[in-house]
């Protein structure tokens, strides 16, 4: 059965003038409208499309990519505000994304803000809308994380141990300030790596990945730039955060062990200026 407001793999069962119906399992027949048919999509082939209500409330398909799917986190921008019904949000499809008043909470937002929310289908209208209230929305099952994972991290807000963070779009879990020297704001994205799953399911985060594996990364990166620079850069340990993370991006703590790791091998030298690079003889 096609589920709503997720991607599906449905089989094509008849074209219209409208467009192609595919089946929907218990929901019937699903309309494809005819601006997303290809070539390939004949009777008895199996599409990929996302399932979704049109704005008079029927089930129709698209090969449209949202920015995110139900059961997902997304930082999504308010595109309008209807004052019967709530905020509209752009989420990369034709139709915007409805956050109802009622799951707002106390914030009030206006066209142009951001918006944190996440996605899921309303048991009562079978729509797919949008909520602030995240905590209603986690997942239980234990996250499948590894120490030094990598994962796409979106920044939500802070706390005074540090960022809280949505994860690969499905779980939370807190950037500590010690393991960042950035000043991180709401709807700030970028990789990140899992630090700890504690047993309770809750998440620890590095901004960098940690040990050896890191210097040398970071190491790389700036022999890198040091000689598309012709050997000398304005960086050293004095420099801001983030001027490293715009030119390096890596965190200060991180950008100042891989140049001390390359002064003790002497690949360069660090001046009151900046780093120049050593070219062997």
């Amino acid at each position: 059965m096609a589920e709503i407001g997720r991607y599906n793999i449905l089989t094509v069962l008849e074209m219209s003038d409208h467009g192609l119906y595919l089946d929907g399992g218990a929901h019937d027949k699903i309309l494809m409208p005819k601006r997303y048919i290809t070539p390939e999509m004949k009777v008895g082939a199996e599409v990929e499309v996302f399932v979704y209500n049109d704005s008079e409330d029927r089930l129709v398909a698209t090969t449209e990519k949202p920015l995110a799917q139900a059961g997902e986190f997304a930082y999504l921008e308010v595109v309008s505000v209807n004052p019967n019904a709530g905020a509209f949000l752009d989420w990369g499809l034709s139709k915007d994304l409805l956050l109802p008043y009622r799951e707002q909470g106390n914030i009030h937002f206006t066209e142009g803000d951001g918006a944190i929310v996440a996605v899921y289908v309303d048991e009562y209208t079978n729509r797919v809308v949008a909520s602030t209230r995240l905590h209603n929305h986690l997942p239980r099952e234990r996250p499948p994380y590894e120490p030094n994972d990598s994962v796409e991290v979106l920044i939500y807000g802070d706390s005074p141990l540090g960022f809280k963070a949505i994860i690969d779009k499905r779980y939370r879990g807190l950037l500590y300030h010690e393991e960042t020297s950035d000043q991180l704001e709401p709807g700030d994205q970028f990789t990140g790596y899992i630090k700890k799953v504690h047993n309770d399911g809750k998440i620890d985060l590095r901004r960098d990945p940690s040990g050896y594996g890191r210097v040398e990364g970071v190491s790389q990166v700036i022999l890198d730039q040091l000689e598309a620079a012709g050997g000398a850069l304005p960086f050293n340990d004095k420099s801001s955060p983030e001027d490293i993370r715009t030119t390096f991006d890596t965190s200060k703590k991180a950008f100042k062990q891989a140049i001390g790791k390359l002064y003790k091998q002497r690949r360069i030298l660090i001046t009151d200026t900046g780093i120049e690079l050593i070219v062997a003889n």
